[in-house]
């Protein structure tokens, strides 16, 4: 499963972040390793230089060999917790669509 890693001119794209990004993505999709071959990650500060509650914004998007990809989105005041509640709406996302896979066998 291949990691790509974006952020916005709003968000400081660090080794240390990025790092954190792909050991989070690679930890939180494992079990879908199989399945997906690409992980797009985009972070992004939807209100730039003002602060906010939930101005964070990490978008994944899961490429599935011959599917279209899912999308989906992850909003928080921090980078880590909008990409964990990101993962998680992946993971479930993920679930159904194996499982649909799996009923049209």
């Amino acid at each position: 499963m291949q990691i790509q890693f974006n952020t916005d001119r709003n968000i400081h794209g660090s080794e240390a972040l990025e790092q954190v990004v792909r050991e989070k993505v690679n930890h939180g999709l494992k079990h879908f390793s199989d399945h997906i071959t690409r992980v797009e990650v985009h972070l992004s500060d939807t209100n730039a230089e003002k602060s906010g509650p939930a101005d964070i914004q990490c978008k994944l998007e899961a490429r599935i060999a011959g599917m279209q990809p899912i999308t989906v989105t992850g909003k928080n005041s921090e980078k880590e917790v909008a990409l964990d509640e990101a993962i998680d709406k992946m993971k479930a996302s993920m679930r159904t669509v194996i499982g649909k896979m799996k009923d049209q066998r």
